[in-house]
């Protein structure tokens, strides 16, 4: 398991569910827009305060960033 590739591409489908753009995201997060594609192309470590703070735009448990789908 790709730890990055599997939040990453978590971040991005739940984002999409959503229906919010990368910026629209970002604003909602207090993150900058090219930080969220950052994470969404597989290029970022991420903090556990960016972490909570994305699920929580995302209205989701934290956890089901982690899950990777098989």
């Amino acid at each position: 398991m790709d730890i990055i590739k599997v939040f990453g591409t978590n971040v991005r489908k739940y984002r999409i569910e959503k229906g919010v753009s990368q910026e629209k995201f970002a604003e909602l997060c207090g993150l900058h827009r090219t930080y969220i594609s950052d994470i969404e192309c597989f290029r970022r470590s991420i903090s556990l305060d960016n972490i909570q703070k994305i699920a929580d735009a995302l209205g989701i448990e934290t956890h089901k960033l982690f899950l990777e789908d098989k």
